[in-house]
């Protein structure tokens, strides 16, 4: 029962930085219906501008997330604007494809840049402390990462439904047309989508390099599908959904980990992916809903 614990704690701990990823996947798809494959080395560009925080300006853990936050908010609006929102009105086929190609011009540019060797965080930046609960063993990094997820889950939630761009937000998914009608800015809408899901990346980035202690260029190929699994998972295009199916993804990581071979994970999170699109497509917190004509 204790190792059953000490799994689930390791499982939130992870659970939080795929679902901080898999928000950004599902507010884009909610609004524009674009599954945005470039999210995830969003995500290795703000883990990156937090380690060169830390190191080069010398700043603490928080102040580091906030610049890494902002970097990747400013970086997910240029991309919206120069590679998506002329492929607007094309075929999903057409936005697809870009996303991947941005996401592979983000890996390689920053291996052209910085090398593709792997940089350490530094120790010193945030010393490792646990504590011991009866049998189970917390760390600090647990606690950070878990509370810093929520506050950033509870913030988000804050904006979607209590301000005025939160409510733009929601009509430009519910019906972009009928948006536009109301006076609603659209592109404003999407970029402000985009900054914010860039931003939360950008933090799980920052939280990714503390916990594992090192970075590199395509660090984020594996956490970005992951979290797309976990988005698919509670429902793309729903908020709620991506928070919970990013948790049952890291618990059931975890759980493989802990109980079978680690060797096995990565393929276990596919493989949900497959059994939830043969059993639920629209996901745990999706409705069944006829194409819009």
């Amino acid at each position: 029962m204790l190792e059953f614990m000490q799994q689930l704690v390791n499982g939130l701990s992870l659970g939080a930085i795929y679902a901080l990823i898999a928000l950004g996947y599902t507010m884009v798809y909610g609004i524009i219906m674009l599954i945005n494959f470039a999210h995830g080395d969003i995500m290795m560009v703000g883990a990156y501008v937090g380690f060169f925080s830390i190191t080069v300006l010398g700043s603490n853990v928080l102040v580091a997330m906030l610049f890494a936050m902002i970097a990747c908010a400013i970086l997910g609006v240029v991309i919206e604007k120069v590679a998506y929102k002329p492929l607007r009105n094309s075929t999903r086929i057409a936005a697809l494809i870009t996303a991947i190609g941005m996401s592979l011009f983000l890996e390689y540019l920053t291996i052209f840049l910085l090398t593709p060797q792997q940089r350490v965080f530094p120790r010193d930046v945030f010393p490792m402390h646990n504590y011991h609960l009866g049998g189970l063993v917390l760390s600090n990094k647990d606690i950070f990462v878990i509370l810093s997820a929520i506050v950033l889950m509870i913030i988000l939630q804050f904006i979607i439904r209590r301000t005025k761009t939160g409510k733009a937000m929601r009509a430009v998914s519910l019906d972009q047309e009928a948006a536009v009608l109301m006076g609603v800015n659209v592109d404003k809408t999407i970029s402000i989508t985009f900054a914010i899901g860039s931003a939360l990346a950008a933090a799980a980035g920052v939280m990714i390099g503390i916990y594992y202690g090192t970075i590199n260029p395509l660090m984020g190929i594996i956490p970005g599908l992951k979290a797309f699994v976990a988005a698919v998972l509670g429902g793309i295009g729903i908020i709620p959904g991506a928070m919970v199916g990013g948790f049952v993804m890291g618990i059931l990581e975890t759980m493989v980990s802990g109980y079978g071979n680690s060797m096995y994970r990565d393929a276990v999170a596919f493989g949900v992916l497959i059994l939830i699109l043969l059993i639920k497509p629209t996901g745990l917190f999706g409705k069944n809903t006829g194409e819009k004509v």
